[in-house]
């Protein structure tokens, strides 16, 4: 298992803020943004959004939106419309509820005096959670899934856990959800979205998937294992805690290279998301 150099992939992460700010007015996707950094568009959107606390695209938004801001000082004030256009909206009313969000008031009745310039590379504080392993990479054999999947950005990701329902709910699924079940997050080609997120059951070799739930295999490969202690509150929130860190810091300190696959949320028989001290694990795909 090769392990480059650690300061690489902060490297990368920084290529990538440095490409958006140089470019952010041009025509970006995330594809090119992490070609730009040299990592794969879904661990870069994942890595990039623990250590900076906003996706790739929604920094190129806050800095087009930010632009825009420092346009309207002038005098005379811009063009509505030529505005949003050179800052990337597809209409006006795209781009008067998007600024209206981030500050407060249209961009019609906008008073720079009176406003606040958010902070586009906050730093939100890490909530602390229980995370062991990692430090080297392990085997894992290959995996059969059924489940449920849908695409997510930051906007959306607090529904996730309606995913979970939605599978429960599906006839034949419960009588076959006696192993594991995972999370299997994967990149999306989705507008607007950076996680096509599956929640699903385990299946046994040569047994059919229940009706109207897709069929993932996944090959024997290296996985990164984090193990997290649960604590009974909130399992979302602990989620989201977990990832920053996990993404953030852990992967980032590893030295180990991420492969191009889906990593794993791994719910072991019995898990109880109220019961304190239950343990799931994260697998992340490691580069062999």
């Amino acid at each position: 298992m090769q392990a480059p150099n650690k300061p690489l992939i902060r490297d990368a992460l920084e290529r990538g803020r440095l490409y958006i700010r140089r470019d952010f007015l041009q025509p970006l996707t995330l594809a090119q943004v992490a070609e730009a950094a040299g990592v794969s568009s879904y661990h870069f959107s994942r890595q990039f959004s623990a250590r900076f606390g906003a996706s790739p695209m929604a920094y190129v938004r806050a800095l087009r939106l930010a632009h825009a801001a420092h346009r309207l000082a002038e005098r005379p004030k811009p063009s509505l419309v030529n505005l949003a256009f050179d800052c990337g909206f597809e209409s006006q009313e795209g781009f008067t509820r998007a600024f209206a969000r981030v500050y407060g008031a249209p961009p019609g009745r906008y008073n720079r005096n009176r406003n606040q310039e958010p902070d586009l590379m906050s730093h939100p504080p890490i909530r602390s959670v229980r995370l062991t392993g990692g430090e080297a990479p392990v085997i894992r054999p290959a995996l059969r899934i059924a489940g449920i999947s849908r695409a997510f950005s930051e906007a959306n990701r607090h529904e996730i856990p309606t995913l979970w329902a939605a599978l429960f709910a599906r006839p034949g699924v419960t009588d076959q959800a006696s192993g594991r079940t995972f999370g299997v997050c994967r990149a999306t080609d989705e507008p607007d979205c950076d996680l096509n997120y599956a929640a699903g059951i385990e299946l046994a070799e040569g047994v059919s998937p229940p009706p109207g739930l897709e069929l993932i295999t996944l090959p024997e490969r290296a996985y990164l294992v984090f193990q997290m202690t649960i604590d009974g509150s909130d399992l979302h929130l602990q989620m989201q805690a977990a990832a920053r860190e996990i993404w953030g810091v852990r992967v980032p300190a590893c030295g180990f290279e991420l492969d191009r696959a889906p990593d794993l949320e791994v719910y072991p028989v019995g898990f109880d998301p109220a019961r304190p001290g239950s343990v799931l694990e994260w697998w992340l795909p490691a580069r062999g």
